[in-house]
């Protein structure tokens, strides 16, 4: 059996899909997907065992300049290569209007999500067989229950699994941080997702009195002049060099620990199985929030108001210190791993 999948962005909501493969596979031996992405995120799918042809898109590109993509073939060569397969079934697990328009012309049976069920219900006219699934959930286990009734199956009780294992990266990347070390996942497109650069700096100051080093991914320019800020608090806090996606998660699978914002990386870094902090400030991990073992969801209802605190930017974070996520990391590890914070000298 062969199945198309149709979940182009972004970072998170890509890789919240693979436990639905992983249900998949073992509720029907042999099946194998293909997976249409964005090109961004074309990496990620492959990393997957029963996925076999990753089709990338550039729909974010495409649409700034649509008679250019129509002209230089980009779209042909993407309905081309949709058309030459024969599916047993599609299904889209985006909701979206921009991801429903990419299946017409589909002879195969298209499920997704119903009127009532999507984000956006006009994507549901393009389905051959919309369905419901509960809203209220985690993404993770809508994509999974989509999944088991569009291929007719029943879902397995318990957590879904990425089928990502550290060891999968442990040798790609050139880049070999010296260990112990913790990686600070600092960026996001969200302004109001950032918690404050005063308190990275902290954050840091902390973990290599403690004895870590301390990574910094970056992918554009501003969040390298954060990652570049945040090192100057100690010699042990390394910028890390512009990389490929799966030489980032090659840094974060050799972690420690990591800490957080909302952000994709840190969704990767829980299918990675590394033990995080997550920090959520104006969002909520219910819905969305880090899926996987040893992920610790810090929130600001877990942070006591305190009067004596100056303001930071964005402001929301102040009540979520330094030191609380600092503790959060001591708790959530073993005694031995992670000492208790030193009181530094200002």
């Amino acid at each position: 059996m062969r199945v198309l999948i149709i979940k182009t962005s972004s970072l998170g909501d890509v890789i919240h899909t693979l436990p639905a493969i992983t249900d998949a596979c073992a509720a029907i031996p042999g099946i194998r997907f293909d997976w249409v992405v964005e090109e961004g995120f074309s990496e990620i799918p492959s990393w997957h065992s029963a996925v076999d042809k990753v089709i990338p898109i550039a729909i974010r590109r495409w649409r700034k300049n649509i008679f250019q993509t129509w002209k230089n073939g980009e779209w042909k060569n993407f309905r081309d290569q949709v058309k030459s397969q024969e599916y047993d079934l599609v299904i889209d697990a985006q909701g979206l209007l921009k991801s429903a328009l990419l299946t017409r012309g589909l002879k195969a049976p298209i499920y997704g999500l119903d009127k009532n069920s999507a984000r956006e219900p006009l994507a549901a006219r393009f389905y051959t067989h919309p369905q419901a699934v509960a809203k209220g959930q985690h993404a993770v286990e809508r994509v999974r229950q989509l999944f088991a009734i569009a291929l007719g199956y029943e879902l397995s009780a318990g957590k879904g699994s990425f089928q990502l294992k550290a060891e999968m990266f442990a040798d790609t990347g050139n880049y070999r941080p010296e260990s112990p070390y913790l990686v600070f996942v600092h960026g996001t497109t969200w302004v109001d997702k950032h918690w404050p650069d005063t308190y990275w700096c902290e954050l840091a100051k902390t973990a290599t009195e403690n004895g870590y080093n301390v990574c910094l991914p970056w992918g554009s320019e501003q969040e390298k002049e954060r990652a570049e800020l945040i090192a100057r608090t100690s010699g042990k806090v390394h910028v890390l060099p512009k990389m490929s996606l799966r030489n980032v998660a090659s840094v974060i699978a050799g972690a420690e620990k990591v800490v957080a914002v909302d952000t994709g990386l840190g969704h990767l870094t829980a299918a990675l199985e590394i033990p995080a902090v997550s920090l959520y400030g104006p969002t909520s991990p219910v819905l969305v929030g880090a899926y996987g073992k040893e992920q610790v969801h810090l929130t600001l209802n877990d942070c006591p108001e305190n009067e004596s605190l100056n303001n930071v930017e964005p402001a929301i974070f102040t009540p979520m210190t330094p030191d609380i996520v600092w503790q959060a990391l001591v708790k959530q590890s073993a005694p031995e791993d992670i000492t208790p914070p030193q009181t530094s000298s200002n």
